[in-house]
């Protein structure tokens, strides 16, 4: 499986625990401070790597030392970082993470070089070697410009999957909808489905996508584990029962899980029974790439493990 994760990649500063910022100039005490890799693409990269996949990163980030540190990061994971492009001119993108002792995780955020990516620094070649690629946050480059990319994957035989970012205020379902045919998985959490297509109804929400042209929907929901619609229907898989310590990255693992799981030739149920079990593996230690884990101790986990009720 010869992955291209493309599209977002942040540099993730983790504080936890967080139960409130102190006033004025005061300092509290904190059990841990990290800094991982992370974004719809980067954090995708590091799941994918550790379940055995071969991963190409390919996005747009600065020449500044967050940015050094984010190639180093992902260097480390086994990740070939040769087309991340670098902007002298734009800060790399950056997230600092205040995580509450539930595991809830507000954001402030830094857009950075990510809305910088374009046409021409997009590594043709590389993409038509691939088996899949991954295209995290399609709205941030643009739709036109994710289409462009996404037919080109698919003309080539190449396996396609989105990511999305925020739930409908980046763009409308109808500049989403012109990606959707070149999309075999797209990978939204729940937010993001209702907040796309205008639908109370979760499930009602991804036909939308389905019947616009996306292969499949699989839909994360948190600890009520994640939602299939296909053409030939519905189905919920859950989520696993576990401590959780952070929730950052589990939408990440979750599609890398899914992606693996698809590359191997498993059904949709079971791929998503791996993201699941990605998830749960990332979500009880601090980070995008928290976890010592492979394939075969994600499928160990899933299979010994109880889910929620």
């Amino acid at each position: 499986m010869k992955v291209v994760t493309m599209g977002v990649h942040v540099l993730d500063v983790l504080v936890r625990p967080v139960e409130a910022i102190p006033e004025g100039q005061g300092a509290t005490l904190v059990d841990d401070i990290r800094m991982t890799a992370a974004g719809t693409a980067g954090g995708t990269a590091l799941t994918l790597a550790k379940l055995g996949a071969s991963v190409r990163s390919a996005g747009a980030i600065g020449t500044d030392p967050t940015g050094d540190m984010l190639v180093q990061l992902l260097g480390r994971a086994g990740i070939d970082t040769e087309f991340l492009v670098r902007r002298a001119d734009t800060a790399t993108s950056a997230s600092v993470l205040p995580i509450r002792p539930n595991g809830d995780r507000p954001s402030l955020h830094l857009l950075g070089a990510n809305i910088t990516y374009g046409l021409d620094d997009v590594p043709w070649e590389a993409l038509a070697e691939a088996t899949h690629l991954h295209l995290g946050g399609p709205e941030l480059i643009g739709v036109d410009v994710a289409a462009r990319i996404l037919s080109y994957a698919k003309e080539h035989g190449v396996v396609t999957s989105v990511d999305l970012l925020a739930p409908g205020v980046l763009g409308s379902f109808e500049q989403l909808a012109a990606a959707l045919p070149y999309v075999d998985h797209l990978l939204p959490n729940e937010d993001q489905v209702l907040g796309f297509s205008g639908e109370d109804d979760l499930v009602t929400g991804a036909r939308r996508f389905l019947d616009a042209g996306a292969g499949a929907v699989a839909v994360t929901r948190g600890g009520d584990g994640a939602v299939l619609v296909t053409a030939e229907g519905t189905e919920t898989v859950p989520a696993f029962e576990i401590d959780v310590v952070d929730t950052t990255g589990c939408g990440d693992a979750f599609s890398a899980g899914f992606l693996r799981g698809v590359g191997l030739g498993r059904s949709p149920r079971e791929a998503a029974v791996l993201g699941s079990a990605a998830a749960a593996l990332v979500a009880q230690g601090l980070g995008s790439d928290h976890g010592d884990f492979d394939l075969e101790a994600a499928d160990e986990f899933a299979a010994t493990h109880k889910p929620r009720p």
